[in-house]
């Protein structure tokens, strides 16, 4: 079976299962698991940062940053299909009383303008406007890329405004391979980081959020509340060192396969491709109209090669490390006489 519905799916090689019976172990609710510790000191400094934390999911990842970065009823601007907004159960709003302001975009990258408008004024009867979240890349628009200057224009207008960044920066790591920026400059504009160690890398379980000492040292009180206080956690964090001592520069060849499947498909009649989104290791595209993307999600499992669909008429596609470059001609083939077939 091709696994092509995420690249949360992947699973240990051999030599991460071999560096995760290496591990050194300790109590990490104690700060004394060697691994843990090791891996928070690397991300940080990859990323720049005073200090990381840990956590077992980008969801708890990206929540944490939203707690330390707000205080109950204030108001958070994100991307309106921003996985924090779409994806995490109405967290913001239960762990940390905060209001969601959504803004539409096309790519990802909501309009200079419309940010500036969304900013609530200093006026006693409106929430305040305390943080504005990123995404990079962005899930939900098929792994499109949140361009540097992009973000340095966001940055000098929440500056103007006092407003902290958070960045969900999940798949932080497909964009500076795509780009060739480093995840340090990229992170250079945000307050807090949370970077996952289980999607592209290749890692079972966890993320990493990074930031100031005070914001960490928060984030890590809100971790134990939250459950999410692990004692021997080393033997995952060895796969998650493993993962970004080994793992990162391979990233470059799921995008190549991403750009040869979104090729190939793109000439079946009916079939629409935005080949504009396709910029790292997803690829989003329209059934045509006789075809709902269910049926087409349906016929293609029964011939080996799973994905989702998204929308009525909408599929995605994400490559990853378990699926090789002639897993992704099989699935072209299979996806194309699937629709063609289906006339």
């Amino acid at each position: 079976m091709i696994d092509l519905r995420s690249d949360t799916v992947t699973k240990p090689s051999p030599d991460m299962m071999q560096a995760i019976m290496n591990a050194k172990v300790g109590d990490d609710v104690y700060a004394e698991d060697p691994d843990v510790n090791t891996l928070q000191c690397y991300v940080a400094e990859l990323l720049g940062k005073d200090d990381a934390i840990y956590v077992p999911s980008g969801s708890m990842s990206n929540q944490l940053g939203v707690k330390v970065n707000t205080n109950p009823g204030d108001e958070v601007i994100l991307e309106q299909d921003a996985h924090i907004f779409y994806f995490e159960t109405a967290a913001p709003a239960i762990i940390s009383n905060v209001q969601c302001r959504t803004i539409h975009s096309t790519y990802g990258q909501m309009p200079l303008d419309a940010i500036e408008q969304a900013i609530r004024p200093n006026v006693y009867y409106f929430p305040k406007t305390t943080l504005l979240c990123l995404e990079n890349t962005h899930n939900r628009h098929g792994g499109t890329i949140i361009s540097l200057d992009y973000i340095k224009q966001v940055r000098q207008l929440t500056q103007q405004h006092n407003i902290r960044m958070h960045l969900d920066g999940a798949r932080l790591w497909n964009a500076s391979i795509a780009t060739g920026i480093t995840v340090k400059e990229y992170a250079n504009y945000f307050d807090t980081i949370s970077v996952c160690l289980s999607k592209g890398l290749g890692a079972p379980v966890g993320s990493v959020l990074v930031g100031d000492k005070q914001s960490i040292t928060k984030a890590k009180r809100w971790r134990k509340i939250l459950g999410g206080g692990m004692r021997q956690a080393g033997i995952l964090a060895a796969a998650g060192l493993y993962a970004l001592t080994h793992n990162i520069e391979r990233l470059v060849e799921d995008h190549n396969n991403a750009k040869f499947f979104a090729n190939a498909i793109s000439n079946i009649s009916g079939v629409n491709v935005d080949m504009n989104t396709v910029q790292t290791n997803m690829v989003a595209f329209e059934t045509p109209d006789y075809l709902p993307a269910a049926t087409l999600v349906s016929k293609c499992k029964d011939a080996g090669v799973l994905f989702n669909s998204i929308a009525q008429n909408k599929i995605r596609i994400v490559f990853h490390l378990d699926v090789s470059s002639e897993d992704a001609v099989k699935a072209s083939e299979v996806v194309r006489d699937a629709i063609l077939n289906s006339k």
